[in-house]
């Protein structure tokens, strides 16, 4: 087990080496590392390993940088980074759609970003979108519970949480999501 704020991205290959690596994805990695919480961390770094797992299972091919930067960041809108007047998840794509933009992401893969962010809680449209979109939200979902889980080993869930540890994620995140709902109202909604 890590103490991941201080885990550097070259320690967490050795434990999973499918992980891809690029540059920019390790620029993703330190970004998400200095800006979010470690049970936040942890659980964006789930949710990537889970959604390249599904990808490697089902034979799927698919763009590894926009996977990675868009799973690590899914949930910046959490953080005073992503403060905004919108649902953290918009927040969020934002916040990761401008990352990609100054690192030369092109248009297309820029709205990949941004629609795997905005949209990693609502299966019901995301699942249907590009595959990139779809496995985000699918390694997203799986990280509380959602179908995907049941086609995994319960031994490979075990060792990846052994390794990426929840740190009481749920009730943080409840905890957190509760407070936005008190901070901005109006951001609960789609009235």
């Amino acid at each position: 087990m890590f103490t991941l704020s201080q885990i550097e991205y070259a320690q967490l290959r050795l434990v999973f080496p499918d992980l891809p690596e690029t540059p920019l994805i390790v620029r993703a990695f330190d970004h998400a590392r200095a800006h979010m919480p470690d049970y936040l961390f942890n659980h964006v770094l789930r949710s990537w390993i889970f959604a390249t797992r599904i990808a490697a299972m089902h034979a799927i091919a698919y763009d590894a940088e926009v996977v990675a930067v868009s799973t690590i960041l899914h949930d910046i809108g959490l953080t005073p980074l992503g403060d905004g007047p919108h649902r953290f998840e918009v927040n969020a794509a934002e916040v990761a759609a401008d990352f990609v933009r100054r690192l030369g992401f092109d248009a297309r893969r820029i709205q990949l970003v941004w629609d795997s962010v905005a949209l990693h809680v609502t299966p019901s449209i995301s699942l249907f979108k590009e595959t990139e979109v779809a496995l985000c939200a699918r390694g997203i979902g799986l990280d509380f519970g959602t179908p995907d889980y049941a086609s995994f080993e319960q031994a490979e869930i075990d060792a990846i949480v052994a390794a990426v540890p929840r740190l009481n994620m749920v009730r943080q995140f409840m905890s957190c999501a509760c407070q936005m709902a008190r901070d901005k109202p109006e951001t609960r909604s789609e009235e």
